[in-house]
């Protein structure tokens, strides 16, 4: 029984390994999508807004994504260097992507009658992507979740009396047969993305949700039962210890200051990030980040040994917005040229110099030159081990000064003892990052 419902495989032998693809693959592609998508203002627009069920059912009478075209997804994110991808099959709304058999709330009853989850699983693995189904525990759409902090009828005068006869047991029992729907229908599954929980968010009375609510172990054991080499995250409320370690620990719009650890121990981790500001499709949001951001996102987080998963909120037509596009095109371009600094890449114990990040893979030190510098950068701890160094963009030489102790300081540059000094172009090369790969000696 212990096997079923461990969190992670990290206390048995060969279980590491058996997840070995996903700290190597580094960039996974989140996808958003959902009615929301026809609000284009936040996916948590019916909590924000407070809407009734009655007042959300415009956007499931009316959703027909008629430019709906998975293969082409999926070709921009191989192209943009993903190699997994993690979508919405159910979010906090309740509305679900495939034909759900213990639902009428699904994609097959809108205008649009079809089950959209299986080409877009289909289109995904043909570009050579691992799948991963992300699966809301909160349901706003169903009459048996009870009303919480988080519900859009939380504010309701009658919130408490309308909790009365929801039954949570019944609830569960749907979200598990649900969840076992989503591992039995569509071939094998790499992640399952469950999203959230939080059991001390009382309001007004009205108790937050955990694992007791979930049943999370018998979840956990249910999803190991039926898709055993699968990668589960940490979200479901249960225990964290030495002894018990998630599969993945996934930080939400923020970048770890340093690597996340439990109980002092270390952890595979994977921060989830989106372009703008929003996670579902937001046609007036206008915080979306610059090329640099984008880029950096990726570098610090495989700096710390983590993965970085990027989302898209794609249209209710079915299409990825250009202002998405565009921002995969800005990963295309640069992994194109700089991918070997990233896959199979981790943290290096080199101090890294200012400005800059370090990724290492075996003897290849990877520098990413984060704020151009003029002229010099200067490197401590690898005096005696560099053999050689160039541009990753162009394989371009880049040669550098070692210490000598006559030097004119008004006009030369000093180099102190066990530091050598990168001699770069004054102008920075048109990458968004450049990268400089440093080979070392053996």
């Amino acid at each position: 029984m212990a096997i079923a419902v461990r969190q992670s495989g990290s206390p048995a032998s060969g279980e590491l390994d058996k997840h070995a693809w996903f700290s190597h693959d580094r960039l996974g592609l989140f996808i958003h999508w959902g009615l929301y998508a026809l609000g284009a203002r936040h996916e948590w627009l019916k909590n924000r807004e407070e809407l009734t069920d009655e007042q959300y059912q415009r956007y499931f009478d009316n959703f027909d994504p008629d430019l709906y075209e998975p293969k082409e997804w999926a070709r921009r994110a191989r192209l943009a260097g993903m190699k997994y991808v993690v979508v919405t099959t159910k979010h906090h709304e309740g509305f679900c992507l495939w034909d759900s058999k213990v639902t009428d709330y699904k994609a097959t009853n809108t205008p649009c009658g079809k089950d959209l989850l299986t080409p877009l699983v289909e289109a995904f693995r043909a570009e050579g992507l691992k799948i991963g189904f992300y699966y809301s525990l909160i349901d706003w759409h169903h009459p048996d979740f009870p009303i919480d902090v988080h519900h859009p009828l939380r504010n309701h005068p009658d919130a408490k009396a309308l909790n009365a006869g929801r039954n949570m047991a019944n609830y569960t029992a749907y979200m598990h047969e649900q969840v076992r729907e989503l591992l039995t229908g569509f071939g094998r599954i790499d992640i399952m993305w469950f999203d959230f929980s939080y059991p001390r968010r009382e309001y007004r009375g009205l108790p937050g949700k955990g694992r007791v609510d979930w049943e999370s172990e018998r979840l956990v054991g249910l999803v190991r039962e039926l898709q055993p080499g699968i990668i589960v995250n940490n979200r479901l409320d249960l225990p964290l210890d030495g002894d018990n370690l998630p599969d993945i620990v996934t930080p939400e719009q923020y970048t770890p200051r340093v690597a996340p650890a439990i109980a002092g121990r270390p952890v595979r981790w994977e921060a989830c990030h989106t372009f703008s500001g929003s996670w579902g499709y937001h046609r007036d949001e206008d915080s979306w980040k610059s090329p640099e951001q984008i880029i950096k996102l990726l570098i610090d987080s495989v700096a710390m040994g983590g993965n970085l998963l990027m989302n898209v909120g794609p249209t209710g037509r079915g299409t990825l917005d250009a202002r998405a596009i565009a921002g995969l095109e800005v990963y295309q371009n640069w992994i194109s040229v700089n991918g070997r600094s990233i896959y199979g890449a981790g943290p290096s114990d080199y101090p890294v110099p200012s400005g800059c990040r370090y990724t290492q893979r075996g003897n290849r030190l990877y520098l990413h030159i984060c704020n151009w510098p003029f002229r010099h950068i200067h490197i401590e701890g690898i005096a005696d081990r560099i053999a050689y160094a160039q541009f990753l963009h162009d394989a371009s030489e880049v040669r550098w000064l070692s210490h000598i102790k006559e030097v004119d300081s008004n006009i030369g540059v000093t180099v102190p003892e066990g530091v050598i000094t990168l001699e770069l172009p004054v102008r920075r090369p048109d990458v968004t990052v450049p990268v400089i790969e440093i080979v070392l000696k053996p």
